[in-house]
């Protein structure tokens, strides 16, 4: 019996490898060959995600807050523990490939009333069995693949959950990065409001004085009030994007931020690795995560088609037992106390209502719709990369632009500032000139985020901010 239970094991061992899952084939990329538009050329060699992001960020600050982030943030963590509950859930289908046997163990004890016997026995009988054995319940025989397709089924999602997870950390020092340059940004800004505050406040203070002594008209004496007072709301309200800025960035380090950090850079010395060369759009199929994570879908959607498909065909299930059994302990290992059992058990579907062929409908529309997500990933990764490529040679331009306009204004104000105390022009020209130079100084460092956020973007949307440094984060 243990040599036949054996045999049909391996038997059914080798057959199971069959599967009627369709041969998966990766769909084409709906994407062009090349980036509609290219930025200067890189001078450097390696891809965006070959690139630490320590190598990427020279920000000793943004550094410590990465890391921090990838320590405590909650969102990061969640999706690591998705990972050992999607591989917990493929041992757990996997392990239907292979028998359960189990060591059995039973007592029974029973009194039989007098008439109730077997032969018309005229007294009650008390009667006693024990078993010990081995069984095997309910092997499936995977003939057609059922079991492995639901098998390499779960073992897709817990292949696209690892991906979800890098694909997760790849946007999360994205944006710590995003949220440490909106602070800083506010801050400078703020620094700006709060000279610029200053600066109007003693020209306020002139134009007061001179109006006690009837050098000025009241109009002028309300101009510079106003614009004093503009310069406040510009404070008060920058102030207030700083301390929201920075809760932002509290939330995605996971932790509130530590006293003993470096010290913050300037826009200006951030030093980005801006230059990251694009390469092809083929190579965001394999550096990217979230179009694998995508991918894998795809292959756990392909599977189920298979596991669909064997529904409608026979399941054969195997039951089987070997052990000793006695009407006594003492007995149970006697010679002749042998006991075995073998029940295999053969299941065709005849008639279901239709419900094998709606669930292979509805495994063929997951199986489109995973299509169509995977599509849609590509073309979401090529168009990020594309605006990504077009800004980066705009922004250096526009930056060099600003700089131009914010010297220009400040040369303007100088000579509105001496033409006025020569007596030459009025105060509506200072006035002009002060407000033209704070929008200019403000454009400045809104235009200098945006080049960075910009090389954030496209290092992020490359596909880097996975390696550390040197050596490959584990995931």
């Amino acid at each position: 019996m243990i040599k036949q239970l054996t045999l049909a094991i391996a038997v059914a061992g080798a057959v199971s490898a069959c599967s009627m899952a369709p041969k998966f084939q990766r769909p084409d990329a709906p994407i062009a060959v090349a980036y509609p538009a290219k930025s200067p050329e890189s001078t450097r060699t390696a891809a965006a995600a070959q690139i630490g992001w320590q190598d990427f960020f020279k920000d000793a600050r943004l550094k410590a807050l990465i890391a921090s982030a990838l320590e405590n943030n909650r969102d990061l963590r969640i999706a690591a523990l998705r990972i050992e509950e999607a591989r917990a859930l493929y041992n757990v289908q996997s392990a239907d490939m292979l028998p359960t046997l189990s060591v059995t163990a039973s007592g029974q004890r029973a009194r039989v009333p007098a008439g109730l016997g077997s032969g018309g026995a005229t007294t009650s009988i008390i009667g006693s069995r024990y078993d010990v054995g081995v069984s095997l319940a309910s092997f499936e025989l995977d003939f057609f693949g059922r079991v492995r397709s639901l098998s390499d089924a779960a073992l897709a999602s817990y292949l696209a959950t690892e991906e979800a997870q890098r694909s997760a950390q790849i946007s999360l020092v994205a944006e710590v990065a995003k949220a440490y340059l909106n602070e800083r940004a506010f801050a400078e800004q703020l620094a700006l409001a709060q000279r610029s505050f200053e600066s109007r406040r003693s020209s306020y203070d002139l134009a007061q004085k001179r109006f006690e002594v009837g050098a000025t008209s009241a109009l002028d004496l309300r101009q510079f009030e106003s614009l004093m007072q503009s310069a406040r709301v510009s404070m008060m309200t920058l102030a207030r994007q700083r301390a929201q800025a920075e809760n932002a960035l509290v939330l995605l380090t996971g932790k509130p931020l530590a006293a003993n950090l470096p010290a913050a850079q300037p826009l200006s010395d951030q030093g980005v690795l801006a230059d990251i060369p694009a390469g092809l759009p083929s190579d965001l199929l394999e550096n990217r995560p979230d179009i694998r994570q995508y991918e894998q879908r795809l292959q756990a959607a392909n599977a189920n088609i298979g596991a669909a498909r064997a529904a409608f065909f026979p399941r054969i299930a195997l039951t089987a037992s070997r052990g000793t059994a006695s009407g006594t302990l003492a007995g149970l290992f006697d010679a002749g106390s042998g006991a075995w059992s073998f029940a295999p058990q053969l299941v065709l579907p005849i008639f279901d209502a239709g419900r094998n062929i709606a669930n292979l409908n509805v495994s063929e529309a997951r199986k489109n719709i995973a299509v169509a997500e995977y599509e849609r990933s590509i073309q979401s990764a090529f168009r990020e990369v594309a605006d990504a490529l077009v800004a980066r040679g705009l922004l250096n331009e526009q930056v060099d632009a600003q700089a131009a306009v914010m010297a220009a204004e400040s040369e303007r104000l100088k000579l509105s500032q001496a033409r006025y105390d020569n007596g030459i022009a009025s105060s509506l020209d200072v006035l002009d000139a002060q407000r033209q130079l704070f929008a200019a100084e403000q454009s400045l460092v809104q235009a200098r985020l945006l080049r960075l956020t910009n090389a954030i973007d496209l290092y992020r949307s490359l596909g880097g901010g996975i390696k550390v440094g040197n050596q490959p984060q584990p995931s």
